[in-house]
């Protein structure tokens, strides 16, 4: 009996010295996680998250759990969100020049069909005024002129690099030149039916 006791004895302290030893293997990943956050800082510093954003965002979502699976001590887990950071920021930072080639021609074609519309919209605007259409005529020269003087910092960002904010400016203009033009086109449509009739 006295043997029985301490066998089952040693039994249990060999099963928690095996527990202790299993948890003690078990380690925060913390090379990874600080590999996964220099290579997402990296991916930032080429611009990736202006470039590059659905990339960007999942390498940054990734790290973000692989952060909270070490608040959790799910380690294994964290270890490999932070191994799928690694690639997922270097594809975002491997994409930023060909990104912003292809947004910069965009943005060019954007600006020509800008100054295109404004032109268009001047036209429109005169016309109106001569035909005696009922427009609020300081009100639409007064944007058309802020459009002109905003132009000019978009085609500085253009040519200074910062495509993304030239090209954003671009898209928000030509929402709003569009918006201008469709409201004189149907305050003029009324005029134009009246001299169609016989």
């Amino acid at each position: 009996m006295f043997h029985r006791e301490i066998g089952g004895r040693i039994a249990v302290v060999v099963a928690i010295l095996s527990l202790l030893t299993l948890a003690g293997c078990s380690k925060p990943p913390t090379k990874e996680i600080e590999a996964a956050d220099k290579a997402v800082s990296e991916a930032r510093q080429k611009e990736a998250d202006l470039y590059s954003q659905d990339l960007y965002a999942k390498a940054d979502e990734a790290l973000k759990s692989a952060k909270d699976f070490v608040a959790a001590k799910k380690y294994k887990e964290a270890k490999a969100a932070a191994e799928s950071v690694l690639g997922l920021a270097q594809e975002a930072a491997g994409a930023v020049e060909a990104n912003k080639a292809k947004m910069k021609t965009e943005a060019e074609q954007a600006l020509a069909r800008l100054e295109e519309a404004m032109k268009e919209l001047k036209i429109s605007v005169a016309t109106a005024i001569k035909k005696k259409v009922q427009i609020d005529r300081e009100e639409l020269q007064a944007a058309i002129g802020k459009w002109e003087i905003d132009l000019l910092p978009i085609k500085e960002q253009l040519q200074g690099g910062k495509i993304r904010q030239g090209y954003d400016g671009l898209t928000q203009m030509e929402t709003q030149v569009a918006a201008k033009q469709a409201a004189l086109k149907a305050a003029m449509e009324p005029d134009q039916e009246k001299h169609t009739k016989p």
